[in-house]
């Protein structure tokens, strides 16, 4: 079975494709998060594959705890899939630690560079750009799944020093100071439509008087902002003029 969490839909594209490959079940993790269910999943063989975004080097601190909290049963091992802008640093520790944590044998981390969403801080590709990084991720969706298939683990994830720091003390540091939702607002342009508050993963947001509001418990996800139809949606000054990207491209 392969489980996901996507805020814009690069690791739901991985998760999507790696399950069509594999001929497995897909599970969209959204509703269990937001919702706080953490009613068991059951995997219909011995492995679980994990699909995730990278959040300053390593899974989201809401997809990790999550997996603490829910029985997995009928599962021995765990894939992880990541997708990312650039690298994932030394993020593979941290997945083994949780593997060890839970009890369940960890059997390799996989990484695909995708589309860059977070415009916190970076700028997203155009559609056209979006496209291209997309299809040379293809290759390697493929070569992951036929290790999978043989039940065989991933490759081990090279990390130098930079790496270490990126996924121990940097990430300790974003999630300190950086992630937090009071940047966050709509313009004018707003059209009360409420899909960015049916977005959030943590149901942070609500409507009032029309407009969103954030509250105190954000991940980060971008969903809000790069999904938003009237691109109404702002963080500080640091997405102006920025364009806006979520995975469009549909797995058949």
């Amino acid at each position: 079975m392969v489980i996901y969490f996507s805020g814009t839909g690069n690791s739901g594209y991985v998760a999507k494709r790696t399950a069509k490959i594999l001929g497995d079940d897909c599970l969209d993790l959204f509703e269990r998060i937001r919702s706080r269910d953490y009613s068991p999943i059951v995997s219909d063989n011995s492995r679980l594959i994990v699909s995730a975004p990278t959040y300053a080097w390593r899974i989201p601190h809401i997809v990790t705890d999550y997996l603490k909290k829910t029985p997995l049963e009928n599962c021995k091992g765990i894939y992880f899939l990541m997708t990312c802008g650039d690298d994932i640093g030394n993020a593979e520790k941290h997945l083994k630690k949780l593997c060890a944590q839970i009890g369940k044998e960890y059997m390799g981390c996989a990484h695909f560079r995708m589309p860059e969403n977070y415009i916190a801080m970076f700028t997203a590709p155009n559609d056209e750009q979006a496209s291209r990084i997309i299809a040379k991720s293809e290759n390697r969706i493929t070569e992951t799944a036929e290790t999978i298939a043989k039940n065989e683990k991933l490759p081990r994830v090279s990390v130098n020093t930079v790496g270490k720091l990126k996924s121990g003390i940097v990430n300790t540091a974003f999630y300190a100071f950086c992630v937090k939702a009071k940047d966050f607002y709509a313009t004018d342009e707003c059209v009360s439509c409420g899909k960015c508050e049916k977005l959030c993963p943590l149901s942070n947001i609500s409507m009032k008087d029309g407009k969103p509001e954030w509250g105190k418990d954000c991940t980060h996800c971008m969903a809000c902002i790069c999904k938003c139809p009237a691109k109404a949606v702002e963080y500080g000054k640091k997405s102006q003029g920025k364009n806006r990207y979520y995975c469009k491209i549909n797995v058949e």
